[in-house]
């Protein structure tokens, strides 16, 4: 957090007097947080969150140039390429396809290709973590979902949605799919989409109207490491503690996407409520 502190006194071009004055803290406290001698308590953490809300720094943003400054400084080798994984309690031992159960790809090891998803994610836990990944997908058997509705559908079927059909060759397609490939791609379902999603599911609005949603949001891609063959393909290269006072910034975000999300799908609802196929006529034409 001692760079988070700095950046924010550098931001609002202070000294460590000046602000630890602002704070109502003595100059010796500041300068022992800054040099990571001591760390603020969560008091001290929300006084300070309160102090950025008021002065409107840009908190968020510097958490995330933090994270990618790790990032620049992660040393690569070919065929690798950097991912993010975020955890509610930290890894414990080998890296293996382990995630709760109806997850979007299924069950297995998930990595973004943006620091925002795990880290919205993560936030609301005490003891969560971000990390740095290096990953090799050569000679793994990796599925790349385009933003179209068979990516809905997949997803729809991961997440329990498609139940109801499960002796249909339709449903026994997905399930082939899982089984034969080592990773899954694809567009990350976060805040922004979710709500448009369930929306989907419920049948508030149609496939046109999804897809709609998908080419007007820049969502990030996630990967779902299916098998321990891929897992053994995954190496951490920085783990990454976030403080109280970062995590409540990240939330505040997370809370304004999902709001985003849920503004889209309304507008959206209303311009394309008329066209297209709702999910449950899509199921009875697939039978």
């Amino acid at each position: 957090m001692r760079e988070i502190i700095k950046s924010v006194r550098n931001y609002l071009n202070l000294t460590q007097e000046e602000l630890a004055k602002d704070l109502s803290l003595t100059f010796a406290t500041v300068n022992r947080w800054e040099n990571g001698i001591s760390f603020p308590n969560k008091l001290a953490q929300t006084k300070l969150y309160d102090y950025c809300t008021e002065k409107e720094v840009p908190v968020y943003r510097m958490v995330m140039d933090k994270i990618k400054n790790y990032t620049r400084k992660t040393k690569l080798s070919k065929n690798q390429q950097i991912l993010y994984h975020g955890s509610k309690s930290g890894i414990s031992g080998k890296i293996a396809p382990i995630s709760r159960d109806k997850c979007d790809f299924g069950k297995g090891f998930y990595m973004g290709t943006t620091i925002e998803q795990p880290a919205t994610l993560i936030c609301d836990f005490e003891y969560s973590k971000i990390y740095i990944l290096s990953v090799t997908l050569k000679n793994l058997k990796v599925l790349n979902l385009k933003d179209d509705i068979e990516w809905a559908m997949f997803i729809a079927y991961n997440r329990g949605r498609m139940d109801d059909i499960k002796n249909s060759k339709f449903y026994l397609n997905y399930k082939k799919i899982t089984e034969k490939y080592d990773v899954i791609a694809g567009s990350i379902a976060d805040d922004r989409i979710f709500y448009v999603l369930d929306n989907f599911f419920d049948g508030n609005i149609t496939d046109l109207a999804l897809t709609k949603s998908l080419s007007v949001l820049n969502l990030g891609k996630q990967y779902a490491a299916l098998t321990q063959k891929a897992c053994k393909n995954i190496k951490i290269e920085k783990e990454i503690n976030l403080s109280f006072f970062e995590k409540k910034f990240i939330r505040q975000i997370s809370k304004q996407n999902r709001d985003t999300g849920i503004s889209l799908a309304k507008d959206i609802q209303k311009k394309y409520r008329r066209n297209g196929k709702f999910f449950d006529e899509i199921l009875e034409t697939r039978k």
